[in-house]
Formats: C-alpha cells, sequence, structure tokens
C-alpha cells in the first residue's frame, strides 16, 4: 500500500513539474490563440479565431492552472534571487545551443526540428526580412532562457503568458479564473489595480511572472541595444502588447519600446508559421 502511494505521489509530482508534452504545446496554444493576421480567411472574423477553448487540450489547460496558482509575488522574487545569481553552468554559447537541443522530445513526430535549428531558422527568416542585425541577434536568442528546464524548474515556471505580481490580475490573461487559486489572488497588499506599484511606474519597477524571458534578458542585458532587450523580456507579455491590459503601469517610455516589442512578435510569428 504505502508502496503505491510512493508511486501516485510520484506521477502527481511529474504532471505537475510537466504538464505538457514538450514546450511546442504552449507556443502552439499562442499561434492559436493570437494568430498572425495574414493567416486568418476573410470569411471569418479574428474573435472566431481566438475563441480557441473548445478545442484547447487538458494538458494546457493544466499548465496554465499550476503557472497561476504558483506564479506569486514572492515566488518570482526567490526565482530571482536563486537564478540571476547565474552560479549554475558557464558555458560557450553555441555549447549552451547544444546544451538546450536536450529539450527535444524524439517521441513527438510533429516537432523535427531541434532547438537550435529552431532558432537558426527564426532568426535567418528576420534577416531576410530586412531588419537589423540586433533584431535577427533577438531572434536567436529568444528562446534561450528555457535552459531553465535543465535546471530542474517546472514548465509553468519556463514558459507561458508572462504577467504583473505584485497588483491585481488582469481579465484579459488567459485562463483568469485559475487566479483564485493564487495566494496573492485574496491578499490585500496585492489584488489593488497597482498593488505594490505606482502608476505608470515603468515596467522595469514592476515584477512579471518568472520564466525564459526574464532570465534571457538578464542573461544578454549588458550587450544588446534597448529594443532588443525589450523584445526578449517582453515577448511573452501578451496581457499588454495584445490586449493592453496593463497600461497603468506602463511608462511613456515603455510605450515608446513596446513598438519594437510587437514588430519583434510579428517577425517571430511569421517566421514561425513559415516553417510550419
Amino acid at each position: 500500500m504505502l508502496s503505491a502511494m510512493i508511486s501516485t505521489s510520484n506521477a502527481t509530482d511529474q504532471i505537475e513539474l510537466a504538464p505538457l508534452k514538450d514546450l511546442d504545446e504552449w507556443e502552439d496554444d499562442i499561434l492559436q490563440r493570437y494568430p498572425e493576421p495574414g493567416t486568418i480567411a476573410k470569411a471569418k472574423a479574428t474573435e472566431e479565431y481566438r475563441n480557441y477553448e473548445e478545442n484547447v487540450k487538458d494538458s494546457v489547460r493544466e499548465f496554465y492552472r499550476l503557472n497561476h496558482t504558483y506564479q506569486t509575488y514572492d515566488f518570482v522574487v526567490e526565482k530571482k534571487k536563486e537564478f540571476l545569481k547565474f552560479d549554475k553552468k558557464e558555458m560557450p554559447v553555441w555549447d549552451a545551443y547544444e546544451f538546450l537541443n536536450q529539450l527535444v522530445d524524439d517521441s513527438d513526430p510533429d516537432t523535427d526540428l531541434d532547438q537550435l535549428q529552431h532558432l537558426l531558422q527564426t532568426s535567418e527568416a528576420i534577416r531576410a526580412d530586412g531588419h537589423p542585425d540586433w533584431m535577427v541577434m533577438a531572434g536567436l536568442l529568444h528562446d534561450m532562457g528555457k535552459v531553465l528546464c535543465l535546471f530542474g524548474e517546472p514548465q509553468w515556471a519556463v514558459v507561458g503568458d508572462t504577467f504583473p505580481v505584485g497588483c491585481a490580475y488582469s481579465d484579459k490573461i488567459v485562463y483568469p479564473e485559475f487566479f483564485k487559486l493564487n495566494p496573492d489572488f485574496t491578499d490585500e497588499r496585492y489584488n489593488t489595480k497597482y498593488g505594490v506599484y505606482s502608476p505608470n511606474c515603468g515596467l522595469d519597477n514592476v515584477h512579471l511572472s518568472w520564466g525564459h524571458d526574464e532570465y534571457v534578458y538578464n542573461m544578454v542585458k549588458d550587450y544588446l541595444p534597448e529594443p532588443a532587450l525589450y523584445m526578449l523580456r517582453y515577448h511573452s507579455f501578451y496581457a499588454q502588447h495584445r490586449e493592453g491590459a496593463y497600461d497603468h503601469l506602463m511608462s511613456e517610455h515603455d510605450h515608446q519600446m513596446f513598438k519594437w516589442v510587437k514588430l519583434g512578435l510579428e517577425s517571430l510569428q511569421l517566421s514561425t508559421f513559415r516553417l510550419h
């Protein structure tokens, strides 16, 4: 009986660490929620494409339940302390891509590109569109933060739509109903419009949910121009760059820089559609 209980507990722990078959399930979900405009049939309204929930996978729904339950203000602060020391592993950039390639799921028949091939083809598509070299570099680096999975982080702390913690959650975030499971939802310090922040304080003063965006931003922040850094840091912040849900925290400078975020996201999505 005890061994059966331990086995069940281990299976539950594994599901909470990795509810998705692979990280591509999250990215496929993003493409379904926010399709590139040129792919939308003229006979259908954009809103019809965004009403995707009837076909969403149970694994994706479970992923967001875990993400919204456990991404608290304190969790994010602790993860920054833990990982932004960059003391886990040191290697040249090409070795880092080989390290990242360990994330390939050979059992997935729909995925025939490893991580390096995906990043190379994405950056090449951006280059072919005539964008500046720094944007090509951002395309090459944008998923590098997913090495967090190889340091033992659960999927819900590596990928997923990012959102501010420390203030009220917007109903524009995917699956907002799951935030009721988050202890910050009822914490008076964090559940008001501004929470621990002040009006238009600027995103550099705001903690977003922890994941690969923040990790790769901090990894390269001393080496790339500011527009590239905004693209890397906020490319998963869909509640803002697609929904405008957090204008009240954005500074005027943020708004100017988000023009680059949107341009970069369009380039990434276009390259993804071409590769598919």
